[in-house]
């Protein structure tokens, strides 16, 4: 092996070990009802998303897995969300109008017994 490409080899590992990695998960993107919306505006936009938007909101009936909490803002956080994450490659939006925003923190952490 040549001196040059082993002083190569040793500078990519040494860059591997001190350059801290992101994992998957701080580059994903969660769509969420904001929680100053109106459910009023929620359930319009749900309807849409769950309609028309083509999001499956088939697990968010009742006695479906994600069901409960069975709130209004929870409901319209997971069909925005499966709405964002099947067509935002798509130009599909986050927007809803304005009752839905982008987060970056996992809402399952938040609403530990709805899957997203």
């Amino acid at each position: 092996m040549s001196p040059l490409l082993v002083k190569i080899t040793l500078v990519l590992l040494f860059m591997s070990i001190i350059i801290p990695q992101k994992s998957v998960a701080e580059y994903e993107q969660w769509c969420i009802a904001d929680e100053q919306t109106p459910d009023e505006e929620l359930k319009v936009a749900l309807d849409w998303a769950c309609g028309e938007g083509g999001a499956d909101c088939s697990k968010i009936q009742v006695n479906q897995a994600c069901y409960f909490p069975n709130t209004m803002t929870n409901h319209a956080s997971y069909a925005f969300n499966d709405y964002f994450q099947r067509f935002k490659h798509k130009g599909g939006s986050c927007s809803f109008k304005g009752a839905a925003m982008i987060t970056e923190l996992d809402p399952s952490k938040r609403y530990p017994f709805t899957v997203f």
